[in-house]
């Protein structure tokens, strides 16, 4: 058994699934034994050997060219995950979805609805986020080993928060072992974004065969009143990470 290469390590909602599946069609990437390991959030105490068996890919098939990697989107939420990587992985390539915050609480709300999680309407569950989440994330600062299912369950807003999120990882990781991509552009140009993570990882690319990325659900657009106010407050924050990122995202209209 080896430690992953590479990691993507979120966003939630920004098309991860897509991406994992579209990676792991080279013939050059052995998957993991499934997409979502969870082992720097939810599953660290269950310690590196537990990590190490849901990697398929040993040492000899590595040294063919052979490589591979996990993708946990929770990762890049949580505040203890980049920290325990870089103390696990420190050579490791991490890459980084990041959809209009916007469009990704939206549909992070649907997917809670889904699976029987959320009662309340998107506008009324916004505006309790906050309350919901305080104390969880006092918690979660206070014991590392503490788990917050409203953390990750109702953080809709917050985490669409991109610049201090990736503030973390950029503190334990070089510039040059992460890649960030823009959802939006990985759903229009698939193929391009892919050349280009093929070469961020060192190995050849390849066509996938599907020609959409993978889509989880559909719901009625949300309300215009309430866009525009999320379009306002996430501004200051868009800026923040066009600033760290040197480059502007377009999400602000």
């Amino acid at each position: 058994m080896t430690l992953p290469d590479f990691i993507i390590a979120g966003a939630q909602k920004c098309g991860t699934t897509s991406l994992y599946q579209y990676l792991t069609q080279n013939r050059n990437i052995v998957p993991a034994k499934k997409k979502e390991v969870h082992f720097f959030d939810i599953h660290y105490p269950r310690g590196l050997s537990w990590y190490k068996e849901k990697f398929p890919l040993n040492q000899r098939r590595k040294n063919r060219g052979f490589i591979t990697g996990e993708a946990s989107p929770y990762y890049l939420f949580h505040p203890h995950a980049a920290e325990r990587a870089a103390q696990t992985l420190p050579q490791a390539k991490i890459i980084i979805l990041l959809r209009n915050p916007v469009d990704r609480a939206f549909s992070h709300y649907h997917h809670q609805i889904r699976h029987g999680k959320e009662t309340l309407s998107f506008e009324e569950a916004v505006h309790q986020e906050e309350s919901r989440l305080h104390m969880e994330r006092r918690k979660m600062l206070r014991d590392k080993s503490y788990n917050s299912n409203n953390y990750w369950r109702y953080s809709y807003l917050a985490r669409g928060v991109y610049a201090d999120q990736l503030k973390r990882w950029m503190t334990h990781f070089p510039s040059h072992q992460i890649m960030v991509i823009r959802s939006e552009d990985f759903y229009k140009n698939t193929n391009k974004i892919l050349k280009k993570l093929t070469h961020f990882l060192g190995i050849p690319p390849h066509t996938p065969k599907q020609s959409k990325p993978y889509k989880s659900g559909s719901y009625e657009p949300m309300n215009p009143k309430t866009r525009q106010s999320l379009i306002q407050y996430f501004r200051p924050h868009n800026a923040r990470l066009y600033k760290l990122l040197g480059r502007n995202m377009n999400w602000d209209q």
